[in-house]
């Protein structure tokens, strides 16, 4: 039996009044996801384990079984195994946005629409005025970069800017948790407010503004940690002698380097609400034909549910079913090797709060011959009524790779 997990990014949320006490999962067109959940076996899962933030980094490497007291080291050092770099002992890796500031407001945490190509050239003018020795920027995807402070340390208090649009930005500015990490915040803020000084009349950012988009004019470091210790899933099951990763987001590549996916890179993937799903889904499937593992992840709903965008976000909803679930769907149904296939989010990203929550998921499993357990529908109440109960931690990823 083959595994086919499909992460929908943030695709849970909260009851909203404009859809009548809904929440989108309930209100939108997934015939294709309650296909899954009416002809397959569902439940909850808790993938944010207590006293962790719930970020996409902790939740996704749950998902894929790794205990958060163990490996866990930031957004960083994920970052840093996608775009290759290679970290030393005592290196502190660090996400560092490209985030839009307007007076006291953080504005927005991603700039809008950055393309790579732009961001590239802002990076690359951050490290040619700031890097040093100690100090190294790395260009990644869009909005998302690194930062690499050698000797930095980790013990930090650092608020993720997606979880402050629209807020007064300094009360969040990053602080040291000890005595000994003064040294390292001291450092990064100085970097923040110099890169606001630096970036604030660049022509690319003149060109944005005279376009009506919004400046990238400050960097934001968060997610700091040093190289983790994750054991690729190849030696936890040994059911998987080679597996594979799809996404557009280089926190997930990182996560797939560490537990020994190859990476599929898809052309058109954005991250955002225009990726290419047919691209995705074709990348899967042919993935399935040569790898007894695939995780397929799909940001869409995240960064609609950040931006606050009930319609938005519906629509990521739809065509993740119609375009990207239901045609690798009809692929498998033909194929002769079954396909075990798990469908959830990470956590949700209620429009409403415009960040990520840590409460439980809804999830199904299918594969051809199980036994459904009476669920009806793909959405936050209605897998409550599953037989998997609620799960916690690697209890999914074992129920998963039992199959």
């Amino acid at each position: 039996m083959k595994h086919l997990i499909i992460l929908a990014d943030g695709m849970a949320d909260w009851p909203c009044m404009e859809l009548e006490g809904k929440t989108l999962l309930q209100h939108a067109d997934v015939p294709h996801l309650d296909w899954l959940a009416r002809h397959g076996r569902c439940g909850m899962l808790k993938t944010v384990p207590d006293g962790f933030h719930p970020g996409s980094e902790v939740a996704n490497s749950s998902i894929l079984g790794y205990d958060q007291h163990e490996v866990y080291e930031g957004r960083g050092p994920l970052e840093a195994a996608s775009i290759g770099v290679e970290l030393e002992p005592g290196d502190l890796a660090m996400r560092c946005n490209l985030v839009s500031i307007d007076g006291d407001l953080l504005k927005n945490h991603s700039c809008g629409r950055l393309e790579t190509d732009d961001a590239r050239v802002l990076i690359d003018y951050l490290d040619a005025q700031f890097g040093s020795e100690r100090v190294h920027f790395y260009t990644g995807v869009q909005y998302r970069h690194l930062l690499v402070i050698k000797g930095g340390d980790k013990r930090l208090r650092c608020t993720p800017p997606h979880d402050i649009p629209g807020k007064p930005f300094r009360p969040y500015m990053l602080t040291a948790e000890c005595p000994e990490a003064e040294e390292t915040a001291s450092l990064l803020t100085d970097l923040v407010y110099r890169s606001q000084e630096l970036l604030a009349h660049h022509p690319l950012n003149e060109a944005r503004r005279s376009n009506g988009q919004d400046p990238a004019n400050s960097i934001w470091p968060w997610g700091g940690g040093y190289r983790p210790r994750m054991v690729p899933l190849t030696q936890t099951f040994p059911q998987i002698r080679r597996g594979a990763v799809i996404t557009a987001v280089d926190l997930i590549r990182g996560i797939g380097r560490y537990a020994g996916l190859r990476v599929i890179n898809v052309d058109g993937a954005t991250g955002l609400w225009d990726t290419n799903y047919e691209g995705k889904a074709h990348a899967a499937i042919d993935a399935l034909r040569t790898d007894d593992f695939v995780y397929l992840h799909v940001e869409a709903s995240d960064e609609a549910g950040h931006d606050g965008s009930i319609p938005l976000k519906l629509r990521t909803i739809h065509d993740l079913d119609h375009r990207l679930v239901a045609p690798i769907m009809e692929a498998l149904t033909a194929w002769g090797e079954p396909v075990a296939v798990a469908l959830l989010p990470d956590h949700p990203t209620p429009c409403h709060l415009r960040t990520h929550t840590a409460e439980p998921i809804p999830f199904c499993i299918y594969y051809p011959g199980i036994k459904p357990d009476g669920v009806q529908k793909f959405d936050e109440t209605s897998c409550t009524a599953g037989c998997y109960g609620l799960l916690q931690g690697n209890d999914f990823i074992k129920e998963f790779m039992k199959i």
